[in-house]
C-alpha cells in the first residue's frame, strides 16, 4: 500500500523549486549502510513502495530496512483534453521532495557485498541517481 499522510491541512499543494543541498537527514544514523540521492527530484509513492519491496526481496529477513522519506506533497494533473480554465486538477499522487544528498534507505545487519547488490537493484527503481553510503564512525 502507498504512503500518504493521514490528513493535511491544504489538500493541493503548488510545485515549488527544490533548490540547495540537503541539510538534514543527509548522514546514515539507524542503520549501518545507506542510499543517498545525487541529484534534486520528486519520489512518488508507488516508487518509494518499489524500493522497499525490491530491498525487502533481497534482505529476506536478514536485516533491518529504514525509509527516510516520506511523501507529503500532493501533485496535481488535469485530464487529457480539457480546456483551460476550469481550476486546478483533482490530486493524482502523493511525492517526496528529494533534494541532493537525502538519504533514501537505510539498511542494518547486513554484509557490505549483500548491502552494495540491495542498493543497486532498489537505485535502479529510483528517478534519480543514487550512490551507496556507509555510517561514519562517531567520536
Amino acid at each position: 500500500m502507498a504512503l500518504m499522510p493521514k490528513r493535511v491541512k491544504f489538500r493541493k499543494s503548488q510545485k515549488g523549486r527544490v533548490k540547495g543541498n540537503a541539510t538534514r537527514g543527509n548522514y546514515v544514523s539507524f542503520g549501518e549502510f545507506g542510499l543517498q540521492a545525487l541529484e534534486p527530484g520528486r519520489i512518488s509513492a508507488q516508487t518509494i513502495e518499489a524500493g522497499r519491496v525490491v530491498a525487502s526481496q533481497a534482505v529476506k529477513g536478514g536485516g533491518k530496512i529504514y525509509i527516510r522519506i516520506f511523501p507529503h506533497k500532493s501533485v496535481t494533473s488535469i485530464p487529457a483534453e480539457t480546456r483551460m480554465g476550469k481550476g486546478k486538477g483533482e490530486v493524482e499522487f502523493w511525492a517526496a521532495v528529494i533534494k541532493p544528498g537525502t538519504i533514501l534507505y537505510e539498511v542494518s545487519g547486513l554484509s557490505e557485498e549483500a548491502a552494495r547488490v540491495m542498493f543497486a537493484r532498489v537505485a535502479h527503481k529510483m528517478p534519480v541517481t543514487c550512490r551507496f553510503v556507509t555510517r561514519r564512525p562517531t567520536i
